[in-house]
Formats: C-alpha cells, sequence, structure tokens
C-alpha cells in the first residue's frame, strides 16, 4: 500500500483538496468496484458521466476522488483531486501504484484486426513449453502464470487500471514474460489504456475494414494500431503482405522483422512457408527460416494459423535466442483457443464450426478457404454488431454470398438497433448471383442454429459466426447469457 502524496508525484493534477499522507489500496474507475481506500476516477463517459457516481464510490470505501471538475459537495475525510485527462491521470497512477509493472516483464504485444487472441495465446502456450513462465491477456482469456480463467471484462483491452493490475500479477507469480493483446481501442491515445505498458516487442497481423465508428477511417484505424510498433523496444514483426505495413515500418525506431503466407506477395522476408498441405483437421507445411526449411504441423483448421504461427514463431526466436529447430517443433503441440475454429461433434455426418470471425477481412482469409474444403454445401450463420462499423455490414454480406450455398442472418449484438435492421443492412450487400431461395433472416440465434442444423444434409458444413467465446449477446435491455458450442449441441442433439 503506497501513500497518496508519493502517487501524485506521478501524475499531472490541477488541485487537491484534503489529506495527501493517506494510504491508496486499489485504484478504479467502476464505483461498484471500489473498496477500503481505494482511489475513484470519475471518467467524462460517452453515454454516462462518472461524477455521478462519486457518492456511490465513498459509500463503497473510496477516499480518494478524482475528477475533471471539483465537486460542489465534498464529503469529510476524503480528498479530492481535479486533473485536465483523466484517463491519462488514471494510467499514470495505477502504473505507479503496481510500481510499473510492464518494467518487469518482457512484454510482446499483438495487434491487428484479425488473429489477436489466436496469436496471444500461441505465444502463451510456446514460451511455457519451453520453460520461459508466461502469462496473458486476451479477448478470450488470461492468466497470470499459474491458470487461465476467462476474461471478466467485456472490452478486449481493459481500462488501463486493470491492465496494470493484471501484469502486476503476473509478476507477483513470477513471469518473465507477457503476452498482451492490444487493440486499435486500447493503443488509442483517446482511452489511454496502454499509454504506460513498455513493450519489447509488437506483432501485426492485419488491417481490414473494423470500428470505424471510433476511428473515422481506416488510415486512422491503423495508425492507432502503429502505436504499438512506436512503443515496442526492441523489435517488431509485420505482416508484409498488408497494405499499411509499409507504414508500420517506417514508425518503428527498432528493427521490423517481415512474415508472409505467399512468399510472392512481398520481398526481403525474414520467413515464410512452402509446401502448404491443409485440410479440415490442420495443416502440414515447412517454415523457411535463415535459408533452411523446417516441417511443420499445425493441427487447427485454416491457413490464417499457419499466419499467425509464424508470425509469433518469429517472435519467440528472435526474443529468447531459442534455437529455431526447438521453435517449429512445438506447432503441432499448439492447441486452439476457445471459439477460434472449434469443431462441435456429436456423431453428425455433417461439419458445424465455430469461428469469432466477424470482419471483412476474417471472412476474405475463411470463406475461401472452407470453400475449397466442404465436401458438400457451405453454409454459414452470423450478423454484425449493433451500434458500431455499419459500412462493413453489407461487405460481409456480399463476401459471404459469393462462396455460401446457405445464408442465415441472425442476432449478434443487436444493442440499440433492431435486428432486421442489422440484418437487412448485411443483406443488402449479398450479390445477385447468389439464390435468394436460400438466405434465411431469423434474428433469434437460437432458433437460427435450429434451422441451420435441419438444413444440413451429409457432407456440407455450417460455419456459426461472430460470437465464437462470447458470453452474451446484448440487446437494447441488456445482455443475455450465450453460449454458441453449447446451443450448437442442443440444436445437433434434438435431430437423434
Amino acid at each position: 500500500m503506497k501513500k497518496l502524496s508519493d502517487l501524485l508525484k506521478h501524475c499531472n493534477i490541477d488541485q487537491v483538496i484534503g489529506a495527501t499522507d493517506i494510504p491508496v489500496a486499489g485504484v478504479t474507475y467502476d464505483s461498484r468496484r471500489a473498496g477500503k481506500d481505494f482511489a475513484f476516477f470519475a471518467f467524462d463517459g460517452i453515454h454516462t458521466d462518472g461524477n455521478r457516481f462519486i457518492g456511490s464510490a465513498i459509500e463503497n470505501g473510496a477516499t480518494v476522488i478524482f475528477s475533471s471538475k471539483m465537486p460542489q459537495e465534498q464529503s469529510e475525510g476524503v480528498t479530492y483531486v481535479t486533473c485536465g485527462n483523466i484517463r491519462r491521470t488514471m494510467s499514470a497512477f495505477a502504473c505507479a501504484l503496481y510500481d510499473d509493472p510492464s518494467s518487469k516483464l518482457k512484454v510482446i504485444g499483438v495487434t491487428g484486426t484479425d488473429g489477436k487472441s489466436s496469436s496471444i495465446y500461441f505465444l502463451y502456450q510456446m514460451l511455457n513449453m519451453l520453460g520461459e513462465k508466461t502469462g496473458f491477456l486476451s479477448t478470450v482469456a488470461y492468466s497470470d502464470g499459474d491458470s487461465i480463467a476467462k476474461n471478466p471484462y467485456r472490452q478486449s483491452t481493459p481500462e488501463s487500471s486493470e491492465v496494470m493490475m493484471i501484469l502486476d500479477e503476473m509478476v507477483q507469480k513470477g513471469c518473465r514474460y507477457a503476452a498482451l493483446e492490444s487493440t486499435s481501442h486500447g493503443l488509442s491515445e483517446r482511452t489511454m489504456r496502454l499509454i504506460d505498458v513498455k513493450y519489447q516487442a509488437g506483432i501485426l497481423t492485419n488491417i481490414t475494414h473494423e470500428h470505424l465508428e471510433f476511428h473515422g477511417t481506416i488510415e486512422k484505424y491503423a495508425d492507432d494500431k502503429a502505436n504499438l510498433f512506436r512503443k515496442a523496444g526492441v523489435f517488431n514483426i509485420v505482416n508484409a503482405a498488408d497494405r499499411f505495413a509499409p507504414h508500420f515500418t517506417e514508425v518503428s525506431k527498432v528493427p521490423v522483422y517481415r512474415y508472409a503466407l505467399d512468399p510472392s506477395s512481398a520481398k526481403d522476408l525474414d520467413i515464410y512457408p512452402t509446401d502448404i498441405k491443409a485440410d479440415n483437421s490442420g495443416t502440414d507445411f515447412k517454415l523457411v527460416y535463415e535459408g533452411k526449411a523446417y516441417p511443420c504441423r499445425i493441427n487447427i483448421p485454416g491457413l490464417f494459423n499457419v499466419e499467425n504461427f509464424m508470425a509469433t514463431a518469429l517472435a519467440v526466436i528472435k526474443m529468447t535466442g531459442i534455437a529455431p529447430e526447438k521453435v517449429f517443433a512445438l506447432s503441432s503441440s499448439i492447441k486452439s483457443v476457445k471459439g477460434r475454429m472449434e469443431v462441435v461433434d456429436m456423431g453428425q455426418d455433417f461439419d458445424v464450426i465455430v469461428d469469432y470471425a466477424h470482419t471483412p477481412g476474417a471472412f476474405t482469409k475463411l470463406f475461401p478457404m472452407m470453400r475449397a474444403s466442404c465436401r458438400g454445401r457451405l453454409m454459414a450463420l452470423f450478423g454484425s454488431a449493433g451500434e458500431r462499423d455499419t459500412e462493413k455490414r453489407p461487405i460481409q454480406g456480399e463476401i459471404a454470398s459469393k462462396y455460401c450455398d446457405i445464408l442465415i442472418l441472425a442476432d449478434e449484438d443487436p444493442r440499440g438497433e433492431t435486428s432486421m435492421g442489422v440484418i437487412d443492412d448485411i443483406a443488402a450487400g449479398v450479390v445477385p448471383e447468389f439464390d435468394r431461395k436460400n438466405l434465411y433472416k431469423i434474428p433469434d440465434r437460437t432458433q437460427a442454429i435450429e434451422k441451420a442444423v435441419s438444413l444440413a444434409k451429409k457432407g456440407d458444413t455450417i460455419l456459426l459466426l461472430g460470437k465464437g467465446h462470447e458470453s452474451t449477446i446484448i440487446y437494447k435491455d441488456g445482455p443475455i447469457p450465450w453460449d454458441e458450442r453449447t446451443i450448437a449441441e442442443q440444436a445437433l442433439k434434438k435431430l437423434k
């Protein structure tokens, strides 16, 4: 426990009213999570004002209140601090409270539109298998180095106070490495969630259409992600085939290593695959690194998992100095993350796969691959997030309709929008050649999944997309519980 006076030295503040020689036990922006001797940061929120919850935070034990404006009513025994940038101040404050945890770890960040969670999980597995104790934080889950738990935060990158707390847990458990999913929101200077994280290395998977409701343009979206490369202190790794690769390389202050799935797509690659042989259970391939080809096998479907393994294996080699053959030999032991190309097998004679793919970029990779390996008809069930990037919806519909025989459009997270409004936006992009008799609009996702399995015939493939690992569907009145795999299993049982 530290004194407030010591922590304030690390912050840019305007005014303090009250005692500063008091202890600080924790930091939060959520009044419900405040406890004894906590500091509460009242965010100027988009949907609600954190200043409204100052009283609740104090009732729950908070003794320090940070705000951009001094409250008119002040409680006895509580210290009030004002600052210009509340999010920047919270990050600096939390970093100091937890003794700058990222400086005690070798932090590898992964950013990109697709593949972040899988890449983080690959890093975590490889480093631990090599004897390097590692923690990780991703959209799906996190680990302090000992056990894996579900990510308790709805945000892929939590707020700075939570990031610092999780990194500190890794330090306390003796981790040497941390693999950190680094989203565009988290890297944005508007949120300051990752501003005080000290990265040693960064990885870019790809940049495609996503989150433009927040960033405005795809160029700004890419540039916010490029903050990871600006921050990395030892090296960066870039997907050289991505159109934004030159920008990421330009802003990097450290060496940038290059990879690509197709060696003809870019020059001067440091690593690339050859002799690729894929099927529905995984991929055999060789990785060419420093002039030598190493045989590998990934027991997870999808060529994008070859990309993910290639990038993360390169990061492990460069970070640890461990011999390449030892790192590449781990390929067949790598397991998939929940909700990523997850096969649902209840003995049926057709394939059902759960995946988180929800962007045009992910669709562009997924559908050609599944079309090529599908023995019968290809069926996709998906939706699009309400109150999020609307421009991507018809693009999703266009891509899916070019490759699928049957489309079922359902809820993803409608939030405050109408289900059919979102679905109709997706359907507007369906190509003219697609047989509209095979386009189903079924908002209720349970009913939609039941419809999909009822239509399936021997050899068909059903792709359940967009929810993956997520445990809720968000509607106007709030979230409802959800488990895509369980719902799929229940629908398959009804067939028997």
